[in-house]
Parts: C-alpha cells; sequence; structure tokens
C-alpha cells in the first residue's frame, strides 16, 4: 500500500515546491529551505525527498529548458498534484485541530487560514 501521510520534513519540501513555483528544482529547493529555516540541508536530501514525494503522487516533474547558467544543462521542475494538495490540506488541518485544542491557545485565539 502506497503511504500516503507527510514527514515532517516532506512537507516542508512540499510546501516549498508550491512556494517557489515554476523556480522549483532541486538546488532552488535546498536554497529556499535553509533561507526559511535557517538550517542546512544536504542535496541528497532533497533529492529524495522529492523522489518519495513523487513515487507517492505527491509531486510530478519535468525537464525544464537548457540555461547558460547551468552550462547548457536542463533543470527538472517539481509540480504539486492534486493529491500533494489535499495531503498538505489534510495535514494543516489535523495540526491546527491540535493548535485549536492546546490550552494554552484555547478560548479565543483560533488559528484560521
Amino acid at each position: 500500500m502506497k503511504e500516503t501521510k507527510l514527514g515532517d520534513f516532506e512537507e516542508v519540501i512540499l510546501l516549498l515546491v508550491g512556494i517557489l513555483d515554476k523556480e522549483a528544482y532541486a538546488f532552488r529547493i535546498a536554497e529556499e529551505f535553509e533561507s526559511q529555516t535557517k538550517r542546512a540541508v544536504s542535496i541528497g536530501a532533497v533529492h529524495s525527498t522529492l523522489n518519495r514525494l513523487g513515487e507517492k503522487g505527491f509531486l510530478t516533474s519535468a525537464m525544464g529548458g537548457a540555461t547558460a547558467e547551468r552550462g547548457g544543462r536542463r533543470k527538472r521542475i517539481y509540480q504539486i498534484t492534486a493529491a500533494g494538495q489535499r495531503a498538505l490540506e489534510e495535514s494543516k488541518d489535523f495540526k491546527m485541530s491540535l493548535w485549536n485544542q492546546f490550552p494554552a491557545f484555547a478560548g479565543n485565539l483560533k488559528f484560521k487560514f
């Protein structure tokens, strides 16, 4: 059976793919991860996570055009699928439910997106 849940790192990578849109290629995703989290990440970890998300059906990829900045090499551009969007929505809803149940935030403070 194919795993349909997201791990924390997978969730962040999937969100970054959505944020970067047409610039969502592995090296750029790694740069954005480090910028957003202030934590280092290996390109290998990003590649293996992108592959795993693709196997789960949460991402698709296609080769982009060659660029002079990359010496004529092409980039693999990633895009979130409908299943990936659903997985992100379910993850967000679950986490918001937990946050809203946390006594320190219960009462007047409700998280909504």
